[in-house]
């Protein structure tokens, strides 16, 4: 192929993606260059190499106005091969026939869809190998471009492979293939332009316009296939004209143009009818074909100019062509041929579709129209295509005669685009909103929906202020609603910090507390609001019964599972975490990081699941199970990348603390304090300064530690600071800050009392013990002992072993010493709290003892997805279960399980129990 003249490098990786896959090793490349430089061509390489070897082909075209329907680039992928669902669990099959409008259901989570593309793909794959094509991937709509990223991010060993063709984006723009592995396509080289030149041209072509093609061409194939087109014969014999400052996409479209331009009026409707009706389907261009009047010959002229071939599908030579000839039609003309389109689709089997070219097709208003595309903004939403619902809605909104309906749909438009991704078109629907008349409670809707941009975007100083405001608007129109912002504004107020003149946390609570509450009983957010209220206001002591009530309520009404789609309320969730954490409460922590990590797989709710890994790895660390939290904490990162989140960093911070890597975490935390822009206060930068307390406390620094800790401890947080406060006893002790140590002593132990909970009431033991002098303080060790054996919080535990075992040996009582701290060196060792271990082998070592070494296991030589897959085999978890946990094909867990086994030598899952049993 002429296309292809130049590419031995470009082949040689593609060819080498297809033997890989055949011997059982999937892969994924993304191919990027601008318009004709040869990335259809290098896929279609592709797949004649595959087909000729055995493999199944299938994929999917993006174009232009496929971009507004949700799973459109997905669905076309998948339509041949959905016989094989039937082999998906029950949960990715509903996902997949909601997302696909086959079935009704519930807003299937985007990233369970994913899930279940990866499993159908890995099924269809067991057959033979698969290779998956994307041409012009710039133009997937954006569920389908993220639903594919995430499968591309995901297989392994499923004999897969997946070519994106991907148009150089505008500078600044992205795409959510972005971060996989890429060739970029250069142009051609001068010898390599003029073979293609010479293979196409049967004219003679005087050496200046060849110089001259080649140099304005720049490489580009197209470009050298049709300029040459343009010029008059004559003037491919000698000379050229001046010249020509366009691009070469550019130049070659508007060749495509001009060459489309010349075609009879008849066969120009035609191709205008083919450009605006993306799905290629002949039996609907002809029908709307025949409503303007236009029969079966006026195809002919376009496909002897090879600008398209029409058979049972309609295919475009080049997607320039397309682009050209709907670009080069008139306002007037495209809106009567998307009337036709819309007479031609049946309104029954594609309602959506139909009314996107009514849309297109409108002037000026239309309530009609703007009706029938809220309607199909709410399909939209049902099948989890919040971008293409936002989309409905913006047209929608541009369509509405009424002003003040104009201003209900732009709200809600706005509303839909911010939970698309697309603050920016919510700004802009929000302005219109705000020029049109509107009543109280739309106004405050406008100014909480600023409020949550602002927040999500910049997290500036303001967002209280703004959030306040609306809550004071809303408080008389919509309670329940006021009350959601109310604790926004908290939220918010707490995790940016004091803020000069801005509201601070007491103001937003005493404007709380005398908000009106809504009719019916509390659900967990009133009973969370009430309880920071009363924190706020009267305190930590008099708020734990009502804090303990709404950790309660949100144990039992799991919000996750109820609204997955609801960012707000995965929010709300959180924040009851992190009050279950200020009640020292360790089996409520236990319950929602594991219940609401377990409902959240079993839904496919990606979006929420890498906060719920961070919380239970953040447990997992204080409960001694480092190596558990390491691999939550990976899975937690490689998910946030599949579905092109940034990954969280708190749950790695606080492993490198407990684990005493001081180069680690001093660069989280750096990282941490850097992002949050100076606001010490914060709450990322109070948790970033607690575990910086834990490590230099672990190190034995301890001045560092008492300035960490104390930072820590002034936080609003109060999960943050009542962490923190043991971190400041201990470290203000070792010190010689006696007077900071006893402060600290009183609050931790007024929180202790008020909250009752073993690991609290532990914590204040040990901490009175670090600051009683003479032998009182061995009956505090021993009650900390006591207490902390009987909670979950084994890190603490080991700790307080290390600190008696110092105290006994510096009271002269060595062998009571030894026992003390090798009992905190086993633990601690084991763990992997490094930092503290060491601490506890120096001190068992001044009492002439020397710390017994750790044994290596087995399992140190797996990696830590190796690890967690282990873990769960030794559970008698089966593969499609560990599947569906890790979001990975069946194959590659099995892929997985046998390096698993070559590295610890063994042959079967019975063996891999018996050695995690050991």
């Amino acid at each position: 192929m002429a296309e292809l003249v130049g590419r031995r490098a470009e082949r040689a990786a593609v060819e080498q993606l297809l033997a890989e896959a055949r011997s059982g090793r999937s892969g994924v490349l993304v191919v990027r260059g601008e318009a004709g430089i040869g990335k259809s061509a290098l896929l279609q390489h592709a797949r004649t190499v595959a087909a000729s070897s055995g493999f199944r082909v299938e994929g999917s075209v993006g174009t232009e106005a496929e971009t507004q329907f949700a799973f459109a680039g997905v669905h076309q992928l998948c339509a041949t091969v959905l016989d094989r669902a039937a082999a998906l669990p029950a949960p990715q099959q509903d996902a997949l026939g909601v997302a696909f409008g086959s079935r009704s259901g519930a807003v299937p989570e985007r990233f369970l869809v994913g899930l279940a593309v990866l499993n159908l793909l890995a099924e269809v794959a067991e057959d033979r190998p698969l290779l998956c094509l994307f041409d012009d991937a710039q133009w997937l709509d954006r569920a389908s471009a993220e639903i594919l990223s995430f499968v591309a991010r995901r297989v392994a060993g499923e004999r897969v492979v997946l070519l994106f063709a991907l148009r150089d984006l505008d500078e600044g723009g992205t795409h959510p293939v972005d971060g996989l592995p890429e060739l970029q396509l250069a142009g051609l080289g001068d010898v390599e332009a003029r073979a293609v030149m010479a293979a196409a041209l049967r004219t003679p072509l005087d050496d200046g316009v060849r110089d001259r093609i080649v140099a304005e061409a720049r490489g580009n194939p197209l470009a050298l296939l049709e300029l040459p087109r343009v010029a008059e014969p004559a003037r491919l014999a000698g000379g050229f004209a001046g010249p020509d400052l366009l691009g070469v996409p550019r130049r070659v479209e508007e060749e495509f143009s001009r060459r489309s331009g010349s075609l009879p009026a008849g066969t120009q409707t035609l191709l205008m009818i083919a450009a605006a009706e993306p799905t290629g389907e002949a039996a609907l261009l002809w029908r709307a074909a025949g409503m303007l009047g236009i029969d079966d010959d006026a195809a002919a002229p376009a496909e002897a100019a090879r600008l398209v071939e029409i058979g049972s599908r309609v295919r475009f030579r080049h997607p320039l062509v397309r682009s050209a000839v709907y670009r080069a039609a008139g306002p007037a003309d495209r809106r009567r041929v998307h009337a036709a389109l819309a007479e031609a689709t049946d309104p029954r089997s594609d309602p959506d579709r139909r009314a996107w070219h009514r849309a297109k097709a409108a002037q000026g208003s239309d309530e009609e129209v703007a009706a029938e595309l809220e309607r199909s903004a709410d399909r939209a939403r049902a099948r989890g295509g919040l971008a293409a619902a936002a989309w409905f809605l913006e047209r929608a909104t541009e369509l509405t005669p009424e002003p003040a309906r104009r201003t209900e749909r732009a709200l809600e438009a706005a509303h839909v685009m911010h939970e698309s991704g697309a603050s920016e078109v919510a700004l802009a629907l929000l302005a219109v909103a705000a020029d049109g008349p509107s009543d109280a409670r739309q106004r405050a809707r406008l100014d909480l929906l600023h409020a949550r941009i602002a927040f999500h975007r910049a997290r500036g100083s303001d967002v209280p202020a703004m959030l306040l405001r609306a809550a004071g608007t809303l408080a008389p129109l919509d309670p329940a609603l006021a009350r959601e912002t109310y604790l926004h504004a908290l939220d918010a107020a707490i995790i940016i910090g004091p803020a000069g003149d801005g509201p601070g946390v007491l103001r937003i609570a005493e404007a709380a507390a005398a908000a009106p509450a809504p009719p019916g009983p509390p659900e967990a957010v009133d009973l969370l609001l009430d309880a920071l209220v009363t924190a706020y206001t009267r305190g930590y002591e008099a708020a734990v019964p009502g804090l303990r009530r709404a950790v309660l309520g949100f144990r039992e009404r799991n919000l996750a599972v109820e609204v997955p789609c609801d960012h707000a309320n995965h929010r709300f969730l959180w924040m009851g975490c992190r009050a279950a954490v200020a009640l020292f409460d360790d089996e409520l922590v236990h319950e929602l990081a594991t219940r609401n990590l377990r409902l959240l797989r079993e839904i496919g709710a990606l979006a929420a699941l890498p906060a719920a890994l961070l919380f239970r790895s953040m447990e997992l660390v204080l409960t001694g199970d480092l190596a558990e939290a390491a691999e939550l904490a990976d899975e937690q990162t490689v998910i946030a990348r599949a579905i092109g989140f940034v990954p969280l960093r708190h749950d790695r911070l606080f492993l490198a603390a407990w684990r005493g890597d001081r180069s680690e975490t001093v660069r989280l935390y750096e990282a941490t304090v850097e992002t949050a822009h100076g606001r010490e206060a914060g709450t990322e930068v109070a948790l970033a300064s607690y575990t910086l307390a834990v490590l230099e406390n672990g190190l034995g620094n301890y001045a560092a530690a008492v300035d960490a800790a104390e930072r820590a401890c002034g936080s609003e947080d109060l999960a943050h600071s009542s962490l923190a406060l043991p971190e400041l006893v201990e470290a203000a002790v070792r010190a010689g800050r006696a007077e900071r140590a006893a402060e600290a002593v009183e609050r931790l132990g007024a929180r202790a009392d008020a909250s009752g909970t073993s690991w609290a009431l532990g914590l204040e033991a040990r901490s009175r013990a670090l600051t009683t002098p003479g032998p009182e303080a061995e009956k505090y060790y021993r009650g900390a002992i006591e207490l902390l054996g009987g909670c979950r919080m084994a890190t603490h535990l080991a700790r307080t072993h290390l600190v008696y075992g110092e105290w006994l040996r510096r009271n002269g009582r060595r062998q009571d010493a030894r026992e003390q701290l090798q009992h905190a060196h086993e633990q601690l060792a084991a763990m992997g709290a490094e930092a503290f271990a060491a601490r506890a082998a120096r001190e068992l070592r001044a009492t002439g003892e020397h710390p017994r070494r750790r044994t290596a296991r087995p399992t140190d030589t797996l990696t830590a997805q190796e690890l967690h897959i282990a873990r769960l085999v030794s559970t008698g978890a089966t593969t499609p279960e560990i599947a569906s946990q890790l979001f990975l094909s069946p194959r590659t867990i099995e892929t997985h399980l046998r390096n698993i086994f070559r590295k610890l030598g063994i042959t079967s899952r019975r063996q891999l129990r018996e050695l995690y049993a050991g």
